[in-house]
């Protein structure tokens, strides 16, 4: 099981350092990409539990916090090639690759850059690839789901870590300010993890180049050729359009709605990712 992270350890060979991660079970591979970006892996361990009990789950801390890497480069095309280093490095042949929020965003670029390495690509509740991927309205959504004052320093303390003016810490108490804010009903949201940790500078690194980016995503949907899936939150603060736009864009993409949950809805309907991730697989 992979609660905490635990399962086979492993390091993978990559630009300017090596890349840290964990696999567990068995039967078809499948590689989980968390969100943030430059956030701790750790939080995504009920879902990584859940796909290990049917499939060889491979997850790996992104670049800019141990196991791996500390150092940048802090870009879309790196991230992409640190997928590629894993694969290559576990000999894992045609994964089916799943990723949450910034992950599934991630997960798209990984659909139209390395296709060829990919059995098929489920985003559970990402930042879409139209526009701009829905992220003004997810920030006025946090911001009135959040009291007044509590919004203000929370954005304050982000400014003050993507700036460079503040720390790691800085950033980790922003989120934890604004956690509830992810859930259907903030009033009884869990607790953030107490493990949970975020790089700064990768965070505001990869949010700039996705930004960037974006523009080229969009106009490359019509070109994935791998199948895809949606399963977006309907009560989260990311607008369900910033999957079904993406959707509408990409050749046989399907989207499943998930009515009164939140942005970490495995929380809230335990058990609802395998049964997605199972769709996408019929459907390849």
């Amino acid at each position: 099981m992979l609660t905490s992270m635990r399962g086979e350890e492993f390091s993978a060979p990559a630009e300017g350092g090596h890349i840290g991660g964990w696999i567990a079970g068995s039967g078809e591979p499948v590689l989980v990409l968390h969100g943030g970006p430059g956030m701790s892996a750790t939080y995504l361990a009920p879902v990584l539990d859940e796909l290990a009990a049917a499939h060889r789950v491979v997850v790996f801390q992104q670049r800019g916090l141990p196991p791996s890497t500390t150092d940048g480069p802090f870009d879309v095309a790196t991230a992409v090639a640190d997928i590629a280093a894993v694969l290559d490095h576990l000999g894992v042949d045609q994964p089916y690759l799943v990723g949450h929020s910034w992950g599934g965003h991630l997960a798209l670029h990984a659909a139209v850059r390395i296709p060829e390495r990919l059995a098929g690509v489920l985003c559970l509740d990402p930042l879409g690839a139209v526009g701009d991927g829905g992220a003004a309205a997810f920030e006025a959504e946090m911001a009135a789901r959040t009291p007044v004052e509590v919004w203000a320093r929370a954005t304050e303390l982000d400014t003050q870590a993507t700036s460079g003016e503040g720390t790691d810490a800085d950033a980790v108490e922003a989120v934890r300010l604004i956690w509830p804010a992810y859930y259907a009903d903030p009033a009884s949201a869990p607790a953030m993890p107490g493990d949970l940790r975020i790089s700064a500078v990768a965070n505001a690194g990869l949010w700039q180049s996705a930004r960037e980016a974006m523009a080229e995503l969009e106009a490359a949907l019509p070109e994935i050729s791998v199948p895809v899936g949606f399963l977006a939150a309907g009560s989260g603060p990311i607008p369900v359009a910033a999957s079904a736009d993406s959707a509408a864009r990409i050749p046989g993409a399907w989207v499943e709605v998930l009515e009164d949950a939140g942005h970490m809805f495995w929380t809230e309907r335990p058990g609802c990712v395998g049964p997605a991730l199972q769709r996408l697989v019929e459907a390849a």
